[in-house]
């Protein structure tokens, strides 16, 4: 018997802590074209980002693309399109990829497990009925079989006919 192996060298980055940059990675995002491929949509306040470390296929993050920290500090603008564009997100994942549920979600703070917590973002997770295995649980490894540009490729021409 032969001992299977799965490779995933693009989350070592994310496991080994990677090099820490003090700039925030979602303002990065919005000005680097490396990042490009990851933003789904680009709305007037807020953005639409895949999850470069995802916990699951299509994992999304709506973001304000002012950088603010806290809900609270957000203007009624920014809190209109993070909520309608959470819709739009939930809309075009069940379209693309017919989860059986999802989670949505805001951090705030370090302590309620914001890895970002200085840049406000809304969390879209799709799940699967078993999506939660001996991978994650014991593993703690997570098994996603598209990769980012495939997901992306699939997700940005629903969120242009839905905003239009």
């Amino acid at each position: 018997m032969s001992l299977d192996r799965l490779w995933t060298p693009w989350r070592l980055a994310y496991v080994s802590g990677g090099e820490k940059s003090e700039a925030c990675v979602f303002c990065a995002a919005l000005d680097s074209e490396d990042a490009a491929p990851l933003i789904v949509f680009r709305g007037t306040a807020c953005f639409v980002i895949l999850n470069l470390f995802p916990y699951n296929n299509a994992h999304l993050m709506v973001v304000p693309k002012r950088h603010v920290a806290s809900l609270a500090d957000t203007t009624p603008e920014e809190r209109g399109e993070l909520v309608d564009l959470a819709a739009v997100a939930e809309t075009a994942i069940l379209e693309a990829y017919a989860p059986h549920g999802m989670n949505m979600g805001i951090n705030l703070g370090k302590p309620a497990g914001a890895g970002i917590p200085g840049h406000l973002h809304l969390h879209v997770v799709p799940r699967w009925n078993g999506d939660t295995n001996f991978m994650t649980v014991v593993g703690q490894t997570r098994v996603l079989p598209e990769e980012l540009p495939v997901t992306a490729q699939k997700l940005r021409p629903i969120f242009q006919r839905l905003r239009r």
